[in-house]
């Protein structure tokens, strides 16, 4: 791809305000969590990126500092800093206009992978404090903000000079707004997966990380100039491979595309895509148009050499693609997301191309390479088998414990059929549910509990899965169906209730079964959870009743809580009730504490990373003991121990 030189205050297109950003912040980052956190790093290394992919930038720093803020610089050409036509420099219009920056000039950026020139915006209004340095044309440039609103004066509209550059580029830091996030604090480890990504993604760009928080301090260098058939092996890495990393790219109607799978010795597919170094975790139209023409090349294939007979079917799409590992990574000059978070391609364009690079590339392969299509096929053969044995297996498991939707065993439903403002608690045992029975509001709560520990599913066959009287029972009651492996039964509009709540017990059981359930939703109904229909109740350790009986009694949610509150009432002035379980509550406690949609707390259960929660969820669920061993090891300190 050609260098664009015109990138100037020309460039800078603006269409809207900054303002509905700190009111409604989850529009923009997806929510005020760990994950919406994360976010505000992506969003300011996504412009870095950009600039290296119109070639100006082949260097990246990331740190995180010790005192809770992060710096991301880069050496690219600088942001602008000359006048813009609203009457400042251009740089304080990208960072307090929405929708304001260069990729929407179609000289200063063929492709771009930001959030459309939204986000340096929509960090620094989220941002407590946030002070830019552009490195451009000799001088350093300063600007400072706080909450998005500038504290640097212009002069004349310009920047300050604060020193000579020696060479170009933008330096961000920025520090989150405790007022807006949950927590401050940035997770590490997503971040580190997320720049080894981008590495993989750009095989000419290096980006060094350094954490220099106490306790986490730690410098990594990210350069892959193998790109992403190194990322297919180090996805693939322990695995028995089948094939060799089949790699190919072309250029298609002014879209780059890129691609490298292995077949190894396993059943499920797992494919990633990108759009302008952007993960669709949801894929989209650029995985369509791989899986459809891989598999049509399968089936094509496999009559050609005689595996496939006139009165067999065909394969299907899963069946090609069971033992699959692959990336697809697409650069569009304009690219079309479905979310502000863009996490599912819609760029009906992406079908056709991808799918014909797919076709041309793999038939020149294929024909010149004929023991590997044969070794795919295999795999193919393998999956079909299966699949027909288990749909099988399927049919007659579900035939023969079919529920009504007010007959289900165990299940006490609500009255209302609106699934929109229903909900289910999952409760851990008959006497809490006794007790959530009793004390819920029935128009709209159901209530399903559950004999101790339901089974592990990362261990479990899908015979024994579905032949679980537990997790027959929750299927029946969500009414959606399930999908795994090797078909797709899972209907998300037939969901019966917006709200799955898991409610256990707040100790070392309790959280096991959650830990048990969330593997089940996220292996056989991740939807669930990708839809934000999945959270876990809070439910208080403790009730503090005052002797003075004009004040109220108080429930307090954990160690920490109560420690705050004996640091400011003597002993003697109150009586601690500590609760040992759900089913201990009275009905009122526990309508008012973990019930009540006015006062409970629910925390939302949300994946940031498809990739590590997939590996981590087949590392602490697994049968392997050893790399579950070291990950304890590793996070114990992380750990918080209920004395």
């Amino acid at each position: 791809m050609g260098k664009t030189n015109d990138y100037n205050a020309d460039s800078i297109t603006v269409l809207e305000g900054l303002e509905p950003v700190r009111t409604r912040p989850g529009m923009y980052i997806g929510g005020v969590g760990s994950k919406g956190l994360n976010h505000l790093v992506y969003e300011i290394l996504d412009n870095s990126v950009d600039e290296h992919l119109a070639g100006y930038c082949d260097t990246i720093w990331v740190t995180l500092e010790k005192n809770g803020s992060c710096t991301i610089k880069d050496n690219g050409r600088g942001l602008p800093v000359d006048m813009h036509q609203k009457g400042v420099s251009a740089e304080r219009v990208i960072m307090t206009t929405l929708h304001a920056g260069g990729k929407f000039d179609n000289n200063a950026y063929k492709t771009s992978g930001g959030l459309h020139g939204v986000g340096a915006a929509v960090v620094n209004a989220l941002s407590s404090e946030m002070t830019v340095k552009v490195s451009r044309g000799g001088s350093v440039y300063f600007d400072s903000y706080s909450r998005g609103k500038a504290t640097t004066k212009l002069e004349k509209g310009l920047l300050p000079v604060v020193a000579k550059a020696k060479g170009t580029g933008t330096e961000i830091n920025f520090l989150p707004d405790d007022t807006i996030f949950e927590k401050t604090e940035f997770k590490g480890e997503w971040i580190k997966s997320r720049l080894h990504e981008t590495a993989y993604l750009n095989p000419g760009l290096t980006i060094e990380y350094e954490d220099k928080r106490a306790g986490s301090e730690e410098k990594i260098t990210f350069h892959e100039p193998d790109g992403i058939k190194a990322y297919v092996q180090e996805l693939n890495r322990g695995q028995n491979a089948v094939t060799p990393v089949i790699y190919f790219n072309a250029d298609v109607d002014d879209q780059q595309i890129e691609c490298a799978f292995q077949f190894v010795d396993a059943f499920e597919e797992n494919i990633h895509g990108f759009c302008n170094n952007i993960y669709t975790q949801e894929g989209g139209t650029h995985i369509t148009g791989f899986k459809t023409r891989f598999t049509q090349l399968v089936n094509m294939y496999a009559r050609q050499l005689g595996i496939l007979k006139d009165k067999d079917q065909n394969f299907t799409g899963p069946d090609t693609r069971n033992g699959m590992t692959a990336v697809v990574a697409i650069r569009h000059p304009d690219p079309i997301f479905e979310g502000q978070t863009k996490t599912k391609l819609a760029s009906a364009d992406a079908v056709q191309s991808v799918s014909a690079a797919t076709g041309e590339k793999l038939e020149h392969y294929f024909d010149r390479n004929v023991e590997v299509i044969k070794a795919i096929i295999e795999c193919s053969e393998k999956s079909a088998k299966i699949r027909k044995a288990e749909e099988k297996a399927k049919t007659n498991l579900l035939s023969k414990s079919k529920y009504s939707f007010d007959s289900n065993g165990k299940l006490k439903a609500c009255t209302s059929r609106d699934a929109e403002k229903c909900e289910i608690f999952i409760v851990e045992g008959d006497s809490a549910g006794g007790s959530a029975g009793t004390g819920r509001n029935r128009e709209y709560q159901a209530i399903l509990p559950i004999r101790g520990k339901i089974l592990n599913v990362e261990k479990a066959s899908i015979d024994k899965v579905l032949a679980n009287a537990e997790i027959k029972t929750m299927i029946n009651a969500f009414g959606c169906g399930f999908s795994e492996g090797y078909g797709n039964d899972f209907d998300i509009s037939k969901l019966r209730y917006d709200k799955i709540i898991l409610m256990t017990d707040a100790d070392v059981d309790g959280s096991h079964i959650d830990t048990l359930l969330l593997t089940f939703f996220y292996r056989f109904m991740p939807e669930l959870i990708n839809d934000g229909h999945v959270y876990i109740s809070m439910p208080p350790l403790y009730l503090v009743t005052p002797k003075k009986k004009s004040e109220e009694p108080r429930y307090l949610y954990d160690d920490r809580a109560l420690q705050k509150y004996e640091e400011k009432h003597d002993p003697s002035t109150f009586e601690l009730k500590r609760f040992k379980g759900l089913g201990e509550m009275d009905p009122p406690d526990l309508w008012a504490t973990t019930l009540d949609p006015e006062r409970r707390v629910l925390k939302r259960v949300e994946i940031e990373d498809a990739r590590m929660a997939s590996e981590v969820t087949e590392m602490l669920m697994g049968a392997d003991v050893a790399p579950r061993r070291d990950f304890i090891y590793k996070h114990a300190n992380e750990a918080e121990i209920d004395a």
